[in-house]
């Protein structure tokens, strides 16, 4: 096995819900391959100030160039960051991430003015929408509720906040992303799940990056919708393992 210094290092940006405790088995199974460097989102009112907090774990650990891996809300940030700091960015990893023309939902954006009140009836309906997906990921009902618990001890032991949550899907909803998709001059990969399992993020929308962004390559990760990179973590680090090791152009390393 690699050497922690043997291996490239990525970033890897969670999503909307702002903790890397979330993403703890993509964390895990990355690291076989990478020197993953992760954080939680900063309480922020501009997509500046998530770009700032990749700079400066890049500053902090003294890394002049990785690859920068974003999960949902965190590709549009990883985006931004490598159309801004194209001399950073080894590769770029979009994973389910929303579309370039992404918009909430008329009932999520009254959510998102008053998240203290409807926040609860958003996170009542997230079951609902992933149920689909998680008996496709886990046809065994055992496993199931073994990954369901996981995640129950993740919310009990790592809160998120639904205000900052509304927050940056607000953000989100306000950006113009095609001129970032311009400015993309790093091997990209974008990873979606199917399109009938992903009632988060519509994968048509994800997928429109590999058209926007020059060279870009597309990957789907079979039997996942909007989660895949949890509920399918070793499949899916292989994926960003072949990817990174295929193209000899990308490079990382220390400062």
């Amino acid at each position: 096995m690699a050497t922690l210094s043997d291996r490239p290092p990525l970033v890897l940006i969670p999503g909307i819900q702002g903790r890397w405790e979330y993403m703890r088995r993509a964390v895990d199974a990355l690291s076989k391959h990478f020197h993953v460097l992760t954080f939680s989102l900063c309480n922020a009112r501009t997509m500046d100030a998530y770009i700032d907090q990749v700079v400066r774990t890049l500053d902090e650990n003294h890394v002049r160039r990785a690859v920068v891996l974003g999960v949902s809300f965190g590709g549009v940030v990883a985006l931004r960051f490598a159309a801004a700091h194209p001399e950073r960015t080894g590769a770029l990893v979009l994973a389910s991430t929303p579309g370039p023309g992404w918009h909430l939902r008329p009932r999520h954006r009254a959510y998102s003015r008053v998240p203290w009140i409807f926040g609860p009836l958003f996170l009542l309906e997230t079951p609902w929408r992933l149920r689909t997906e998680f008996k496709a990921t886990f046809p065994d009902a055992r496993t199931r509720r073994a990954f369901k618990r996981e995640a129950l001890r993740t919310i009990l032991t790592a809160p998120i906040s639904l205000s900052r949550m509304a927050a940056r899907a607000r953000l989100l909803s306000a950006l113009d992303l095609g001129a970032d998709c311009a400015r993309i001059s790093a091997p990209t990969l974008v990873v979606t799940g199917e399109r009938a399992l992903d009632h988060v993020v519509p994968a048509d929308g994800s997928s429109q990056y590999a058209r926007l962004i020059t060279d870009a390559r597309a990957v789907t990760l079979e039997r996942t919708g909007h989660l895949g990179t949890i509920t399918r973590p070793d499949a899916f680090a292989e994926i960003v393992h072949e990817f990174v090791r295929a193209d000899t152009s990308v490079g990382g390393g220390a400062a």
